[in-house]
C-alpha cells in the first residue's frame, strides 16, 4: 500500500494503537527550555520517578536569556529564576545542558540541526510550537504542552491522535530577492492561518528541492502559523550532505546503514494526501504581513485589501487588526516609516540568515533614529559571523550583532518594542503584544528587514539588488 512520508514515519514509531484512542508514539529526541519544563520536572519530582530515557533529552536556555552581557547575572527576576531553574532540574534528572556561556547553547530549533541531533525519519518534539522547524530534514515534529512534556520525560511515548495529511507543491523559479520567509508567508496568505488545521503538511515541488536546508526550516518553522500540526520536506542528498560529520550525527559504519534507511523517506508516488495545493513560485513577491496574524500578509509592493475584499465572517477582526495597527484598507506599505528592526529569531538567525544582511548592509549605514538588533541564534552562529568578519560589517552600518536568544520574537526577555512603535521582523508571529505591550510586528524576510534597517521604511527589496 502506497504511502505519505508522514505516515511511514508514524507508523514506525507507534507503540500501541488502538481504535477511538490516541496512538502512543515514540519520541527519538525531546528538546526542552527553561518556560515549559519546571512544571514537568515538578510532576516527575511529586510522583517519585526519574527521566526514563536521559539520553534522548537535551536542554538550552534561549526564550528568556539576554541578547547583551550574557556573562552577567541576569537582571529580570522571572527570568533568573526560570534560567537557574533549568540548571537545577536538569542537574537533578541527568539530562545534558547547552546552558549560558555553554558552546552549544543557541534557540532550541537552531541548535538540534546545527549540532547533528535532528536526523531523518525521526519523531522529534518540544515544548515549544516551532517544533515544526525540524521537519525540514524529514521528520515528524511537533510542540507539545507541559503536561505533555512530563510525559515523555517519564515514558519517552506521547498520547497523539493521528493528523491528516496535505501536501503543499510549489513549482518553478523564484525571483530574485525572494526567500524561503517570502514563500511561506504567500502560502499562509493563500490559504489563511487556520487553512492547515487539524493536517500535518509535506512540501514539495522544484522551488522547495531548490532550497538550501537553512531555507527550508524556515517553511517548516513557520507551517504551524497556518493551524498545521507541523510540516516536513523529504530528505535528500541536501539533507545528508548537511548531516554529515556534525558534532552528533552517526560516525564511521553507524552512518551508511542510517543512510541506507534515510533514502526510503519519500512519499510514494501513488500516496493520497487528505488535501493538497500547488503553488507557482514565480507568483510570489517579496511578502509582509500588515495584521495582527501571519495569514494577514500582502506582496509589498500590493495594497492592503478592501473592506468589500474580505470574507464578512473576518471583517470585524480585519477591522480589529488595522485598528491595532494603525493602517487603513486600501493602503500602500511601501514607504510606510518604522522604528526597529529585529533580524534572528529560530525563523531567520541562522549564518545564511546573517550572511544575507551583511552582504546587503555593507557599505552602507543604518537610518538614522531605526534601532537594529541582529541577534544569531546559537552561540555556533555567532562564531560563525565574528570568524567572517559580519559583526564587523554591520558595526561599520551602525549595527550590531548581540548574542544568541530568542530576543525580541516574543516580549519574555530584556528586547521589547515599546508600544506603539512599528517593527519589521524576521520572527514568525505578529499577534498583539508578541514584541512587547502594543508593539507593531510586520514580518518580513532578512531582506527585507535589511533594507528597512538601512532605509528607515518598507520598500521593495527588488528594486534595491
Amino acid at each position: 500500500m502506497a504511502k505519505t512520508l508522514f505516515d511511514k514515519i508514524w507508523d514506525s514509531h507507534i507503540v500501541k494503537s488502538q481504535a477511538g484512542h490516541p496512538d502512543a508514539l515514540f519520541i527519538d529526541m525531546h528538546f526542552i527550555h527553561e518556560v515549559t519544563s519546571p512544571q514537568a520536572f515538578d510532576g516527575l519530582r511529586k510522583r517519585n520517578i526519574p527521566v526514563f530515557m536521559p539520553h534522548r533529552t537535551r536542554a538550552t536556555a534561549d526564550h528568556n536569556v539576554p541578547t547583551k552581557d550574557q556573562h552577567l547575572p541576569i537582571k529580570d527576576a522571572i527570568s533568573k529564576f526560570q534560567v537557574d531553574k533549568l540548571t537545577e532540574n536538569t542537574t537533578a534528572f541527568g539530562v545534558e545542558l547547552f546552558g549560558l556561556g555553554h558552546p552549544f547553547q543557541g534557540i532550541v530549533h537552531v541548535i538540534g540541526p546545527e549540532l547533528g541531533i535532528t536526523q531523518p525519519g525521526m519523531t522529534i518534539v518540544c515544548g515549544d510550537s516551532h517544533t515544526s522547524t525540524h521537519g525540514a530534514f524529514g521528520t515528524i515534529a511537533f510542540g507539545i504542552g507541559t503536561s505533555e512534556v512530563e510525559m515523555v520525560l517519564a515514558t519517552q511515548c506521547v498520547l497523539q491522535y493521528r493528523p491528516k495529511t496535505m501536501r503543499i507543491t510549489i513549482d518553478g523559479k523564484l525571483s530574485r530577492g525572494v526567500l524561503s520567509k517570502d514563500i511561506i508567508l504567500y502560502v499562509i496568505a493563500q490559504i489563511s492561518a487556520a487553512g492547515g488545521t487539524g493536517y500535518f503538511v509535506e512540501f514539495a515541488g522544484s522551488a522547495i528541492r531548490d532550497l538550501s536546508m537553512e531555507a527550508r526550516m524556515t517553511v517548516c518553522n513557520m507551517a504551524i502559523e497556518m493551524g498545521a500540526r507541523g510540516g516536513l520536506i523529504a530528505p535528500d542528498e541536501k539533507t545528508f550532505e548537511y548531516v554529515k560529520n556534525r558534532e552528533f550525527s552517526p560516525k564511521a559504519g553507524e552512518w551508511d546503514k542510517k543512510l541506507a534507511a534515510w533514502k526510503n523517506l519519500y512519499s510514494d508516488a501513488d500516496a493520497k494526501f487528505d488535501k493538497e495545493y500547488t503553488f507557482d513560485a514565480a507568483a510570489i513577491q517579496p511578502m509582509i504581513t500588515y495584521g495582527t496574524n501571519p495569514g494577514m500578509g500582502v506582496g509589498v509592493s500590493d495594497r492592503l485589501p478592501l473592506e468589500n475584499e474580505i470574507n464578512p465572517t473576518e471583517l470585524l477582526s480585519f477591522k480589529k487588526s488595522l485598528e491595532y495597527m494603525g493602517l487603513q484598507s486600501g493602503q500602500q506599505m511601501i514607504g510606510k516609516a518604522i522604528d526597529y528592526v529585529f533580524i534572528g529569531s529560530c525563523t531567520n538567525s541562522r549564518i545564511e540568515d546573517l550572511r544575507l544582511v551583511a552582504e546587503f548592509v555593507k557599505g552602507k549605514k543604518k537610518a538614522d533614529g531605526v534601532e537594529v538588533w541582529i541577534v544569531p541564534g546559537s552561540k555556533q552562529v555567532e562564531k560563525q559571523a565574528q570568524k567572517e568578519g559580519i559583526d564587523k560589517i554591520l558595526k561599520e552600518a551602525g549595527m550590531e550583532l548581540r548574542e544568541p536568544g530568542c530576543s525580541a520574537c516574543l516580549g519574555m526577555n530584556e528586547d521589547k518594542v515599546p508600544a506603539g512603535k512599528y517593527s519589521v521582523s524576521t520572527s514568525n508571529r505578529n499577534f498583539e503584544g508578541r514584541q512587547g505591550p502594543g508593539a507593531r510586528t510586520f514580518l518580513v524576510s532578512p531582506l527585507t528587514a535589511a533594507l528597512a534597517a538601512v532605509t528607515g521604511k518598507v520598500q521593495d527589496i527588488r528594486k534595491f539588488i
